[in-house]
């Protein structure tokens, strides 16, 4: 690379560096293309996408079908507000609720935003269905949670850095061990104010910690039986991301109240959704929750072109197939080196364990060779890092990406 090509990425850092807010920690690349499992830097060099923007580009990367819902429908009609109907939200909401079999959803638009709507229908319904006094209601969340940035959401992470003088922080969680039935039930069994329990399928964020098989159904039987919305954020693991549509299809899992988003757009566009029944949904009147964007044309018809694409393509399925041949592959690694120490994960979202404290650059160091040997993956602690490519991904280039990464893992222990 000469040094007028090293300028292009250079420049585009230090531009974002000077002008944009500290708040991220982004792998020295700037990249200007995508297509499908590949993007492009601003000098031309290619590299496998094995983060798919956290799970939002399931489709893989400008995928035409999307592309052309979105540049049809942006040349008719992008934003009404819900100040007037419009013809595409009904269209999109009888397709989305179908699609997942629900009743009725509540459209939004980013990850975060879809949660906190998820806790204000929860609070309301339990005070106004359960008969829970009013500012009395709690909701149970899982140690090492991730659910957003907002202020409320924060208040119930573990994570200091997301939390340090950011407080003064909301009332009204109660944290518990994740994978742990019995402290599910301590707590609702020792407390009538609960009103639900907020919980992720498989902890992505933390390191994607898969729970012990039954922990879902368990968990929501318990809900059931003490009468306490189970609320799945599948914001990251939905949309076939698992190897299933939803990963609480795994062990055919019903939540009350559903939350989604990213691939719900396959990266496009921001759209998020909130799901659930009539008699949960319907405590929510004009005024009392709502957003400008939320059920934009723009966002209803990219999103329906993005499920078309998971259904037409099969992509839980190939998830699923590919996923079990990734896991079976790197396992074959481990006992090879003294540097991986295990692989875990469903369908394509997968993890592997450096052998090192979290506090160490090790996992950041070999994500920087992975870089070098054209494949794009992010650490989520020290000693973890994750491996989420897009859906579309093929046999050979699944296993091409996993001679890279094999062929780094040697590399750094020389």
């Amino acid at each position: 690379m000469s040094v007028v090509e090293k300028t292009l990425s250079q420049k585009a850092i230090d531009l974002e560096n000077e002008y944009g807010a500290h708040n991220y920690h982004p792998l020295p690349v700037v990249l200007e293309r995508g297509e499908g499992v590949f993007v492009w830097d601003v000098e031309g060099k290619r590299y496998y996408d094995f983060l798919s923007a956290y799970s939002a580009v399931n489709q893989g990367h400008c995928h035409p079908k999307i592309i052309n819902a979105l540049t049809e429908q942006a040349q008719k009609l992008t934003l009404t507000s819900r100040a007037f109907h419009n013809d595409i939200l009904g269209k999109y909401e009888k397709y989305v609720c179908d699609f997942f079999g629900f009743d009725k959803v509540l459209p939004m638009n980013s990850g975060a935003e879809a949660v906190e709507t998820a806790i204000k229908l929860c609070r309301k319904y339990a005070y106004e269905k359960k008969g829970i006094e009013e500012n009395k209601a709690e909701i149970i969340v899982c140690e090492n949670n991730f659910h957003g940035r907002t202020t409320t959401i924060i208040s119930f992470s573990n994570d200091e850095d997301a939390r340090k003088n950011f407080g003064p922080f909301t009332d009204g969680f109660i944290k518990i061990e994740y994978d742990n039935l019995e402290a599910l039930e301590e707590v609702l069994k020792s407390n009538n104010n609960v009103a639900g329990f907020l919980v992720e399928p498989i902890q992505g964020e933390a390191g994607v910690y898969v729970p012990s098989e039954g922990y879902l159904t368990k968990a929501k039987d318990l809900c059931a039986k003490y009468d306490v919305l189970f609320i799945a954020d599948e914001v990251q693991t939905g949309i076939a991301r698992t190897g299933k549509i939803l990963a609480v299809d795994h062990e055919n899992v019903k939540p009350d109240i559903l939350i989604l988003g990213k691939a719900l757009s396959g990266g496009v566009y921001p759209v998020s959704a909130v799901f659930a029944r009539n008699e949960i949904m319907y405590v929510l009147k004009p005024g009392q929750h709502g957003s400008t964007f939320g059920g934009n044309p723009l966002a209803c018809a990219v999103a329906i072109a993005s499920l078309d694409v998971v259904q037409d393509e099969n992509l839980a399925e190939n998830a699923e197939r590919l996923g079990k041949l990734f896991r079976s592959e790197i396992e074959k690694l481990i006992p090879t080196t003294d540097l991986v120490t295990g692989v875990r994960g469903k369908g394509l979202l997968n993890a592997i364990l450096i052998n090192d404290t979290e506090e160490s650059e090790t996992a950041w160091n070999i994500c920087l060779k992975l870089r070098d040997n054209g494949l794009l993956a992010k650490p989520t602690h020290g000693n973890i890092i994750r491996f989420a490519p897009p859906l579309v991904m093929t046999e050979d280039q699944i296993m091409d990406c996993v001679s890279i990464i094999e062929k780094t893992i040697r590399e750094f222990v020389k």
